[in-house]
């Protein structure tokens, strides 16, 4: 019996406590136990990532102000490259009109790329691999895409469910179509990005422990790890942008109804 536990345990575990288990990584881990009746409010691992992803947009927005020189250092450039990758995305799908939700747009796009690059960090706690994470993000941007269209539009924000031009015979069927499609948006938008990062680390882990586990011969899965790391980095930028751009296309049909 307690060698068969043993044999368990080793999945798991290996010399020192090395954690090997690729979906450990995902476990959330309670340092601040916060009970408030049936609510549980505990301040958790992804509870402190949050936190450092939030200070260190904090400090790269904050940093380059202080300076006094006219050439541009190293965060000031890279502050300046988000802001302006922000603004394009937000006026290609919306227009002037979307300009009073800049500061939205480019806080959920810095939040979402920041906590995805930390992620890589290896010890750190990847909180968009949680779909709770990017369920809330994204229900909000689609209550909150909803709630513009109908402020701006009244009860005419209706439209947006009827095609222009569509035969009225079809309306029906493409008002059902049109709203499915509509209310799968925060579904759609959230399991891109919580699935890319599960998978992703789960993948990492899975190769790291190839390597850890052949020795010598693990260089072809190290090889593969670091192509594979590589393009985590890629897909981790990327998947923050395609939450964004798709945060900045909903709101442009709130405003323009197309």
């Amino acid at each position: 019996m307690a060698e068969a536990q043993a044999a368990t345990n080793g999945g798991a575990e290996s010399g020192g406590g090395l954690e090997l288990h690729p979906l450990a990584q995902f476990e959330l881990k309670t340092y601040i136990p916060i009970h408030i009746g049936d609510l549980n409010l505990s301040f958790t691992n992804s509870s402190l990532w949050m936190f450092i992803a939030v200070a260190i947009i904090f400090a790269l927005m904050t940093l380059p102000t202080r300076g006094r020189s006219y050439v541009p250092g190293r965060v000031q450039a890279v502050a300046e490259m988000l802001y302006d990758a922000t603004a394009n995305m937000l006026h290609q799908a919306t227009g002037r009109d979307g300009r009073p939700y800049f500061p939205l747009v480019f806080t959920l796009f810095t939040f979402l790329l920041v906590g995805n690059l930390q992620g890589m960090i290896p010890g750190a706690f990847t909180f968009t691999s949680h779909i709770v994470v990017t369920f809330a993000l994204a229900i909000a941007v689609f209550v909150g895409t909803t709630a513009i269209g109908f402020v701006r539009h009244g009860a005419g924000f209706f439209k947006f469910f009827m095609p222009e031009g569509a035969p009225l015979w079809t309306a029906p069927l493409l008002v059902l179509i049109e709203l499915i499609s509509y209310i799968s948006r925060p579904v759609s938008l959230s399991l891109r990005l919580f699935a890319n990062m599960l998978v992703g680390h789960t993948m990492l882990k899975v190769l790291g422990g190839f390597v850890f586990a052949l020795g010598v011969a693990g260089v072809i899965p190290l090889a593969a790890q670091v192509a594979v790391t590589a393009l985590e980095f890629l897909i981790a930028v990327l998947q923050a942008y395609v939450f964004a751009i798709l945060s900045c296309i909903y709101l442009g049909d709130a405003l323009h109804l197309h």
